[in-house]
């Protein structure tokens, strides 16, 4: 019996020590540099989208800048790692590392949180590509590989969207209605996020609400409530309430940044830096907070090619510098696209809520969390600090309720 009591106890220890193993450095420096990414990346965007929802995912993103580096040579490899702030790190130790960092936060046990991630790197019909390049690609970053037919558009365009579809069970229908530059390397993400909450909604207080998403447009949505304690910061001086859901077991958490009414997101936009993101969560106090939050589903793609040149990623995307090589072996190749889709759901699922503290001083004079007009978020791994999303919900999916004078 003693013995069978001691080899329990170590397999507990063994078990203990494996969920405690820390990220190597490597891991460690790209999950910071990551972070850094996904507020240059996202203010890029920003720009030029009035009305639209964002949504990217910066690990993605890095891991899919990691592939890029694999397959260059010269300054078009070492010019990936500057854009990832990674120019200290010797290639393996980049790639083990972003493997490393993505294969911790998507694993779906511990974060206890759906989260399918989807990639594939489509070639032209005339590129093969190089058995290695496949081998390590796939190693490192779960990449499949695809070539592809361009002479026909409309078959090809349909190819990529069922290959999305398929991946995420139907969650993202289509990706694009067309592909332009189809002479290079295509790079698509196509990944599907539902929070898992650490309390859940009840599902019977869902009721039909409304979102505004400007002064005279107003979208009919479902609005899930629920009042718990919940780290909540009022920042009074900018107007705007902060506040962290937690996910799965509080390893990640959603973070939620909401203007007290509704407005343009601009003023809020030119407020978020990952300085100030730090400041509001350090700020935060664990109180009774009452919820009203949509129960959406989104999905939303980005071709952010264009967005990554702008961030220092000039001669991947060059047809006449690019040297992307390892690829296929031949000088033949640039990145024309990269598709970059996921599909969110906001829904009452979770775990169970703690119903000790029903009618509780704790849950006195809760402070009013309503989200009913568009608002910023972020999902944030809690132990290696990256950022597994950054978007904000402008126009969620719905009909049209009323003209508001």
């Amino acid at each position: 019996m003693w013995m069978t009591n001691i080899v329990a106890l170590c397999l507990l220890g063994l078990m203990a020590s494996a969920e405690d193993k820390k990220l190597s450095s490597h891991a460690t420096t790209l999950a910071d540099t990551s972070a850094n990414l996904a507020f240059s990346l996202y203010h890029n965007m920003a720009k030029e989208k009035d009305t639209e929802n964002i949504l990217i995912s910066p690990v993605v993103v890095a891991s899919s800048l990691g592939m890029v580096a694999l397959g260059g040579k010269a300054s078009t490899a070492s010019q990936v790692k500057t854009v990832l702030s990674a120019d200290k790190l010797k290639d393996e130790h980049l790639h083990a590392g972003l493997s490393e960092l993505l294969t911790e936060v998507s694993d779906a046990k511990k974060r206890n949180t759906t989260w399918k991630i989807n990639n594939r790197l489509y070639g032209p019909s005339s590129v093969s590509f190089a058995d290695e390049f496949v081998k390590t690609s796939k190693k490192h970053y779960n990449y499949d590989h695809s070539k592809i037919n361009f002479r026909d558009k409309r078959s090809a365009v349909n190819s990529i969207n069922e290959w999305a579809a398929k991946s995420t069970d139907g969650k993202l229908p289509e990706i694009t209605k067309d592909v332009q530059n189809t002479d290079g390397a295509m790079i698509v993400n196509a990944m599907f996020f539902k929070p898992h909450w650490h309390e859940k909604f009840h599902d019977k207080m869902v009721d039909q609400r409304g979102f505004l998403v400007t002064r005279s447009f107003t979208i009919g949505i479902p609005m899930m409530h629920r009042t718990g304690l919940y780290d909540f910061y009022d920042d009074t001086e900018n107007r705007i309430f902060v506040l962290n859901m937690p996910l799965g077991q509080k390893q990640t958490s959603m973070i939620m940044i909401m203007p007290y009414h509704l407005e343009p997101l601009d003023r809020l936009e030119k407020l978020l830096t990952r300085k100030q993101v730090d400041t509001w969560i350090s700020k935060m106090e664990n109180r009774a907070v009452a919820i009203s939050l949509p129960k959406i589903s989104l999905d939303v793609s980005h071709n952010l090619q264009k967005h990554l040149a702008e961030l220092g990623l000039t001669e991947a995307v060059d047809k006449a510098k690019a040297d992307l090589s390892n690829i296929s072996g031949k000088k033949d190749l640039y990145l024309s696209n990269v598709f970059h889709a996921s599909a969110l759901e906001l829904d009452v699922g979770g775990n169970p809520y703690d119903t000790s503290i029903f009618g509780s001083d704790k849950l006195r004079n809760p402070k009013l969390f309503y989200v009913d007009h568009p608002f910023f978020f972020l999902v944030r791994d809690n132990k290696t600090n990256s950022i597994l999303y950054i978007g904000r919900v402008v126009r969620p999916k719905g009909e049209k309720m009323r003209d508001e004078l």
